[in-house]
């Protein structure tokens, strides 16, 4: 099956497209409500200025996520959202009850497996390191 290891480029494409949206989606609401945002981060018992941080991650992030820019440290910065999302909202609610760890726990497996593939070559990160940008074969 090595004629698929040419295709790894996409497959990093994808991932970043897909967690991306998602960040995207789920940042717009937070940027636009931020003081809601603030008191519901308050209310876990968190410092309220994080609300702020989150936003601009979930947000600001989703989009150089897409476009493979600072890669690694957006991903990096999702793992941490979601970590947080998965102890202080859906821990409760177990793995498949609605609000649930499942889809937090997905979207941190992708942001972990692009913390160590990195972008791929169809990114901003390939061209701003000269080619590399991450995403070195895997092995069988």
């Amino acid at each position: 099956m090595r004629y698929l290891d040419r295709l790894q480029p996409l497959a990093l494409l994808v991932l970043r497209l897909v967690l991306g949206v998602v960040m995207i989606a789920h940042g717009y609401p937070k940027v636009r409500g931020i003081s809601h945002v603030v008191g519901m981060v308050s209310g876990m018992g968190l410092p309220g200025w994080l609300a702020y941080i989150l936003a601009a991650v979930e947000f600001l992030g989703g989009f150089a996520i897409i476009l493979g820019f600072f890669t690694r440290f957006a991903s990096f910065a999702f793992l941490i959202d979601m970590s947080v999302a998965i102890w202080k909202v859906h821990w409760k609610n177990g793995l498949t009850k609605p609000g649930g760890v499942e889809f937090p726990m997905s979207l941190a497996a992708i942001a972990f497996a692009l913390i160590f593939f990195g972008a791929g070559p169809i990114a901003l990160d390939s061209i701003r390191r000269g080619g590399g940008g991450g995403g070195k074969r895997l092995k069988d």
